[in-house]
């Protein structure tokens, strides 16, 4: 044998040792698995790691991944008992758990799950009304998580969650529902603005009543305060003018006035009475007559005293000497024309002198010339009167 063909030789042993031990050996990846056939057969499954098969006479299946899946499937149409086709869009998470099984119990296990996804998803909202199925997703996706995971047990496949990612009425209904949701949302906040109204209303109203309780209260109080000072305001102003009035009286009684002094006083009252202009009208008394006999008695013995000089002089002494109290000068206090018609001239008084009105008699006076000085009843009587009510 030529050296050449013992080297082809070698080389071509060495190429087939390194060939079956290539077949031979077997490296598995982490969360995969590998079925091995014999003879066509299954003859066990390689894990994770370092495995050895027998070449030539094993064969490795294409590895499966263990590790959880998540297929997400187009959207299917569902009709539900209202009549009303959907379309819903699922998601399924998956794990094999077997892989002997999800390898020999079922051809394509992504296309079996989807598919019993389809009928077990037209099982379960072809029961439910619309709006039902919109608000019940939770218990649509335990449903269709319990029916799949017991369908693909057998095929060594385990259901984890199961999800629905979109319920998609027809554009008809959309519109209606949006329209629904508009109006009961108009709806409540027509009724959360009404309420809002009604609570101001009342608070507006409380608020008000108890203003007016309080206005109320207050006004009653100030009336009530007035009222008091009022009472003690009169009061005070009484006893002033009582203290006033006793004051008067007693320095009257004490100065011991004649009946002249007061009738001549009470005819200097009169320009006070008829001051104003407005005072076309004034009524006399009738105690002034009376009055102005003394008054005209007192000028007379006057007229008669001066004419007589200093003869006559002893009159007025006894005059003095018979009075009960002061004498009144003459000629303090004289009036001419007053003077003249109490003298007896007959004249009529000068009215403008006195109030500013145009001149006439004084009625119910008469013809006081010469008269005597007479005690008038009615001024005395009218004293002891007043001082006995102060």
């Amino acid at each position: 044998m030529s050296p050449l063909v013992g080297t082809i030789l070698l080389v071509v042993f060495i190429g087939l040792v390194v060939l079956v031990i290539g077949r031979s050996i077997r490296i598995v990846p982490q969360a995969t698995a590998g079925i091995v056939e014999r003879f066509g057969r299954y003859h066990r499954t390689l894990n994770a790691g370092l495995n050895m098969v027998t070449p030539f006479v094993d064969r490795l299946r294409p590895l499966i991944d263990l590790r959880e899946q998540v297929v997400s499937f187009p959207p299917q149409p569902v009709i539900t008992r209202d009549n009303l086709v959907v379309s819903i869009d699922t998601v399924i998470y998956f794990q094999v758990t077997d892989a002997r099984a999800a390898t020999y119990e079922v051809a394509n296990y992504i296309t079996a799950v989807e598919q019993l996804t389809v009928t077990t998803l037209r099982n379960v909202v072809g029961g439910m009304e619309l709006e039902h199925a919109l608000t019940s997703r939770d218990q649509i996706n335990s449903e269709l998580r319990k029916e799949l995971d017991e369908a693909t047990g057998k095929w060594g496949i385990r259901v984890g969650r199961v999800e629905l990612k979109a319920i998609e009425p027809p554009g008809s209904i959309q519109d209606s529902m949006e329209k629904q949701m508009r109006a009961d949302r108009d709806k409540r906040a027509a009724i959360l603005s009404a309420e809002g109204s009604k609570q101001s209303a009342i608070l507006t109203a409380e608020g008000e009543r108890q203003a007016a309780v309080l206005k109320a209260r207050g006004e009653s109080e100030a009336v009530v305060l007035r009222a008091e000072a009022e009472a003690k305001a009169q009061a005070a102003r009484a006893r002033g003018q009582a203290e006033a009035i006793s004051t008067v009286f007693k320095a009257i009684h004490e100065g011991n006035p004649d009946q002249r002094l007061l009738a001549y006083q009470y005819m200097q009252m009169l320009p006070q009475i008829a001051q104003g202009d407005a005072n076309k009208v004034w009524i006399v008394p009738s105690e002034i007559g009376k009055a102005l006999e003394g008054i005209g008695g007192f000028f007379s013995n006057a007229t008669a005293a001066r004419a007589d000089g200093p003869s006559s002089s002893p009159a007025p002494a006894a005059a003095a000497a018979s009075g009960t109290g002061p004498q009144l000068d003459a000629p303090v206090g004289r009036h001419a024309s007053l003077e003249g018609w109490l003298a007896g001239g007959g004249r009529p008084v000068d009215d403008g002198a006195v109030g500013d009105h145009e001149g006439g008699s004084v009625p119910g006076a008469g013809d006081a010339g010469g008269a005597p000085l007479h005690h008038d009843p009615a001024l005395v009587e009218g004293s002891s009167e007043m001082g006995a009510s102060v």
